[in-house]
């Protein structure tokens, strides 16, 4: 079909609508109005520059407010701290407890770039920790490879995410919804296998694998990096990433372009799962346990980094780099209240203020777009 037909100027200002607003071209349509008016082409071709510029500065502030105000963290954490906070032990501490909660970030980070929402990553994560604790998969550990526990672990945590991304994707079901179903009743089947009690990890290989220090760093400290560098490659350099952004944008418009939604949706959230699956092997290193109760609000803690790193919790626009900041944040903001003995009720209510400040500069900076 030619690109003056209508269908073919449709279909492709379809595709040009789906596609994030830093890499949108002109329009063929435009262009072909262009041709006849001089200076029409350039015209829009300014208007998009001008859109890129405004989309990169606007990325550029973001993550530079960020990383002031996690240094101010760390200069407040020394101020009331002293030498307790820069010690090195403390520092590997909060990257420590960083890099569970990170990981599940990740995967939430993709979720709701493409429009949605997940609140079964905590529960997952401790389902997948009880499953890959139980005696049987111990037994099976120690018969063959602690792989086995890692296996399990990430394929319960992919399953349970699977079902989410059908439910949500094929049933037409809200994705809150559908995801607070799958929180009760992971938790229920956790509790179920585990008697309500905790299982101990045995498999000493296990253990002394990811429990190890490599150059300085905890095992989990560069498994949450890999899967931020993998995290970000996928959003930002593949065509996967592309198709997140646009189905977040407008899934309609993502839809006329050729992009399969719902097989998309059913992607990301079988993502989501997978990341709280890693999380459960991070989390079994750390505490060398399983349990029902592990990841409880986790994916509270997750939304609340990925908005504040600038994801937007409408879909359409996400960033990795700022998630793992979102995840240093809260991880040094909660280090700091635990070393000067302050209560969990006022970094809760520190959390919820910043959360709402967040979305408050999101909404700011939204309706600063639209008016430019």
């Amino acid at each position: 079909m030619s690109e003056n037909t209508p269908g073919g100027t449709a279909a492709a200002g379809a595709a040009d609508a789906a596609l994030p607003p830093t890499n949108r071209d002109v329009s063929p349509g435009t262009r072909s109005r262009g041709a006849g008016t001089p200076g029409a082409g350039s015209s829009s071709a300014d208007k998009d520059g001008k859109k890129k510029g405004l989309s990169l500065s606007g990325g550029v502030t973001r993550n530079l407010g960020l990383v002031v105000a996690l240094v101010l963290l760390c200069v407040v954490g020394f101020i009331t701290a002293g030498e307790r906070f820069l010690n090195t032990g403390n520092v590997t501490t909060i990257l420590a407890s960083a890099a569970t909660i990170g990981i599940i970030s990740i995967g939430m980070t993709f979720v709701i770039t493409g429009g949605g929402i997940d609140l079964s990553v905590g529960s997952v994560m401790g389902l997948a920790t009880v499953w890959a604790s139980t005696l049987a998969t111990q037994s099976m550990a120690a018969d063959t490879h602690w792989v086995v526990i890692v296996f399990t672990a990430m394929a319960v945590g992919a399953a349970a995410g699977l079902v989410n991304g059908v439910i949500i994707a094929y049933g037409r079901v809200v994705s809150f919804i559908a995801t607070l179903a799958m929180l009760i009743g992971a938790r229920g089947l956790a509790e179920i296998l585990s008697n309500r009690q905790t299982q101990l990890v045995s498999n000493q290989p296990f253990l002394d694998t990811f429990r190890a220090d490599i150059l300085g760093l905890p095992m989990i400290v560069w498994m949450f990096l890999v899967v931020a560098i993998a995290g970000w490659f996928l959003l930002n350099r593949t065509t996967f990433g592309r198709r997140t952004i646009a189905v977040g944008g407008n899934p309609e418009a993502a839809r006329l372009a050729g992009i399969k939604v719902k097989r998309h949706m059913m992607y990301l959230f079988t993502l989501a799962g997978l990341a709280a699956g890693i999380a459960a092997v991070t989390m079994l290193a750390r505490t060398r346990s399983g349990s029902s109760t592990n990841g409880t609000l986790y994916e509270l803690d997750a939304i609340a980094a990925v908005v504040v790193g600038g994801t937007l919790l409408i879909g359409g626009r996400g960033t990795i780099l700022g998630t793992v900041f979102g995840v240093l944040i809260f991880a040094t903001l909660t280090n700091v209240f635990i070393l000067n003995n302050l209560s969990i009720s006022a970094q809760s209510i520190t959390k919820g203020v910043i959360l709402v400040l967040a979305v408050l500069l999101q909404q700011r900076f939204a309706a600063r777009g639209r008016s430019s």
